[in-house]
């Protein structure tokens, strides 16, 4: 990438794809962006830019990506697959673009303190913790299993729900058919995994819709 592409590709601003960065001050908070770009569906993460898209630049590139690439060995689970590159600026500063594609071992987890592990996902301009459901169903489209379900009497009350409301929470369809949330969860993930439903992420409660 060079300094025209890079102007160019700015001008979309923050998305679903794309995340601007100043500095590297916070290498905790960047990598999160990170694994919600390759739990999702990949995305670039460019360090020194502005929020407003202005190409700030980094004095001593080098410097942030030893911190970053430091961050990055010791702070997630699985291994990142990413591609680095160092675009010049006119004035002679660096921008630093990592490329993140979606990844093939998913979920990716942020190691915290005390051995906790935490998923995050791409939401618009967004990176947000996942859902229980959102983490299995990563880990079920890794496995990659061939999943069957039967079609009963709550199947067919979530087709007729959804054909008149388009969407549903694990709350919403536990209530539908009075079954333990815990219930509703998995048959939510398993038909997501078998390609009936889709999964829209969000910060509160994941929302499913028909195919």
């Amino acid at each position: 990438m060079d300094f025209k592409e890079l102007s160019k590709l700015v001008l979309n601003g923050e998305g679903d794809h794309l995340e601007f960065k100043l500095k590297s001050n916070h290498p905790e908070k960047i990598i999160r962006e990170m694994v919600a770009f390759a739990n999702t569906s990949g995305g670039k993460l460019l360090i020194g830019v502005n929020d407003n898209g202005e190409l700030i630049g980094l004095s001593y590139a080098d410097e942030d990506e030893y911190v970053l690439e430091k961050a990055l060995k010791n702070g997630i689970e699985p291994a990142l697959n990413y591609k680095l590159e160092k675009v010049r600026l006119p004035e002679g500063k660096e921008v630093l673009v990592f490329n993140i594609p979606k990844g093939t071992e998913r979920p990716y987890y942020i190691l915290g303190d005390n051995g906790t592990k935490k998923v995050y996902v791409r939401v618009a301009d967004k990176s947000i913790q996942a859902s229980k459901e959102a983490r299995e169903i990563l880990k079920g489209y890794t496995k990659n299993k061939s999943l069957r379900f039967t079609y009963g009497d709550k199947e067919t009350h979530l087709m007729k729900y959804l054909s008149e409301n388009l969407k549903v929470t694990v709350s919403e369809f536990a209530k539908l058919v009075n079954i333990p949330k815990k219930n509703a969860s998995r048959t939510l993930i398993l038909l997501v995994l078998t390609n009936v439903l889709g999964i829209n992420y969000k910060e509160i409660e994941d929302e499913f819709y028909l195919l």
